[in-house]
């Protein structure tokens, strides 16, 4: 049983090496049709079905660890310790936390995370948009980095405008967020290296937010940040480490997996081009176009949940303390969902995705990021002449955020946008 075991986790284990990275859908549809629902170890299972995957994420059976029983268990030695990073952070954001410290939470940052705040910023998502493009029209170059150029640069600028960042500080951000990020992933992706990064750059994060609070304190201005600092200073608010934590969790989930969904969209626009056409010819399908995306190839692949009771996936026993890995990418190209889910269609209706998830922990900037990509996916498709792939994409390092790194183009902008 033992050595079934071990072969499972190597089995698991190469399932995300990097060689799978350019493709994992053929290795999710092998293990959906084969396993399913796979224990791989002692309390440890794999869901990769759509309609598992959803009810996990909607039971309250299933969430992150508390009391001391469930915040000392672990995963596998050496398999999804990083997956589990929110778990051991000193203070967590409402991300990690089940009822009632997530309702509370939750509920505090949307108040100022409102939808009135978002749509106001839509203004600006175009200004930004037409900027950039103006930027690569003027570069005078026959190609460009797409994600440098543009899918990275826009929602970085959004997030530090809404949270009221100045412009300088943001490449540290950048770089802390990326550092923190890559926290999420499978522990056997993520070195002693980039595990000493993340503890640094969590601290200097956090060192920084610090700061910025108390300048918004006694000085503050039309942002989040100062809005979200007029919450924890309310009687019932958040603590400066929720504060802090929550900060943090709203930068790093403010642009990385937004600047995923832009890029990866755009290397499957320019793989599909009589879609990309579809959107030429109709603006109006900007939105349902950003579903199939989410849809298709998911910037958040996986998710962890655990049993805070005995429980079930479908006729599947799961006890009290075990660990389930949703595969979220195989489950968004599940074929009992969706017709044809490996061919993209961006007026595929309907479209019951799982890029945001469901249940308590739904995204709350789905609408951020919905708007943003949206706008961009309009101005692309009316601006840009011409876009064709140069050359093969480079992938991110990660696993649980699934991005184009590096995607060079060539494209023609005119003058108009």
């Amino acid at each position: 049983m033992a050595d079934r075991a071990q072969g499972d986790l190597e089995e698991l284990t190469a399932l995300f090496a990097p060689a799978h990275r350019i493709d994992p859908y053929p290795g999710y549809a092998d293990l959906r049709a084969t396993r399913p629902i796979w224990q791989v170890a002692d309390r440890f299972f794999v869901a990769s079905r759509h309609r598992d995957c959803a009810a996990v994420l909607r039971d309250a059976r299933f969430g992150h660890a508390e009391g001391d029983e469930l915040v000392d268990r672990r995963p596998p030695a050496g398999v999804l310790g990083g997956a589990a990073a929110e778990e051991r952070a000193p203070v967590r954001s409402f991300l990690g936390l089940n009822p009632p410290d997530h309702t509370r939470l939750r509920r505090l940052v949307s108040r100022s995370f409102t939808t009135r705040r978002v749509e106001s910023l839509a203004p600006q998502v175009w200004q930004i948009t037409r900027t950039l493009l103006a930027d690569i029209a003027e570069s005078g170059t026959d190609t460009v980095d797409f994600v440098d150029a543009f899918a990275s640069p826009l929602p970085v600028r959004v997030i530090c405008e809404l949270l009221g960042v100045p412009g300088e500080d943001r490449p540290r951000l950048v770089g802390w967020s990326h550092a923190l990020a890559k926290g999420l992933d499978p522990a056997f992706v993520v070195t002693d290296a980039e595990r000493r990064a993340q503890v640094t750059a969590r601290d200097e994060f956090a060192a920084y937010l610090v700061d910025a609070i108390a300048e918004r304190r006694r000085s503050p201005g039309d942002d989040l940040l100062s809005a979200l600092v007029e919450t924890h200073d309310r009687a019932d608010g958040l603590s400066q480490a929720e504060l802090v934590a929550t900060c943090i969790l709203l930068l790093i989930a403010g642009h990385e997996t937004t600047t995923s969904l832009i890029a990866n969209g755009v290397l499957a626009l320019s793989r599909h081009p009589e879609e990309l056409q579809r959107l030429r010819d109709d603006a109006g399908l900007a939105a349902s176009t950003v579903e199939e995306l989410l849809r298709y190839d998911s910037p958040v692949q996986l998710t962890m949940r655990m049993a805070l009771a005995d429980a079930e996936i479908g006729d599947v026993p799961v006890p009290r303390g075990s660990f389930v890995l949703l595969l979220l990418g195989a489950a968004n190209r599940d074929p009992e969902a969706h017709l044809e889910p490996d061919h993209l269609d961006i007026t595929r209706a309907p479209n019951v995705h799982l890029g945001f998830g469901q249940g308590i922990h739904f995204c709350l900037g789905a609408p951020l990021a919905r708007m943003e990509a949206q706008i961009a996916l309009r101005a692309l498709a009316a601006g840009v002449r011409d876009l064709r792939l140069v050359g093969a994409p480079e992938w991110k390092d990660m696993v649980v955020l699934r991005g184009v790194r590096h995607l060079e183009v060539a494209m023609t902008v005119s003058a108009a946008s």
